[in-house]
């Protein structure tokens, strides 16, 4: 399976830089992982709705660019469905079964997602009604990707 992550913005903090080597280094035994990053636009405070929707386009832009048609497109965004870790396991395992091995995974910026990214989406996805820095999203994501298939496996993991 081919998993492409797409995250708007660079990761600064080098714990965070860390938890995603380490994850990208257990997920290469099951799985091809590419990280892209795409630039984030300056969001200043007190922007107005239409200034908002312009920086999302920008970077919905950038995002677009780099999913190909045969990637199955999964967003992160807050109206996504939610699973438990067992049923995310599920659906990537029914996912490769049904022969979609090109999955992309999209975390936007810290304004969200464009339309035209949520509009591209096969699945929308969340993993909380709380919101996180898109930074530390990325690592969440990774573990249960990587939880995802030990689960798969049944490899143990800490539960």
């Amino acid at each position: 399976m081919n998993i492409t992550l797409i995250s708007v913005g660079k990761i600064k903090e080098k714990y965070l830089t860390q938890a995603i080597q380490e994850y990208s280094k257990r997920l290469s035994r099951y799985c091809k992982l590419t990280h892209m990053e795409v630039a984030d636009e300056k969001a200043p405070e007190n922007l107005s709705a239409a200034e908002e929707e312009q920086i999302k386009a920008k970077e919905g832009q950038r995002i677009l660019q780099k999913i190909s048609e045969q990637h199955y497109l999964i967003v992160l965004d807050l109206g996504g469905d939610m699973l438990s870790s067992e049923g995310f396991a599920q659906k990537i395992d029914k996912l490769a079964l049904t022969g979609k091995s090109q999955l992309a995974f999209v975390i936007g910026g810290s304004l969200g997602l464009s339309s035209e990214v949520l509009t591209r989406a096969d699945e929308k996805l969340s993993f909380s009604k709380m919101t996180f820095p898109h930074q530390l999203m990325k690592v969440i994501l990774l573990e249960q990707i990587y939880r995802g298939f030990r689960i798969n496996r049944n490899e143990p993991y800490h539960k």
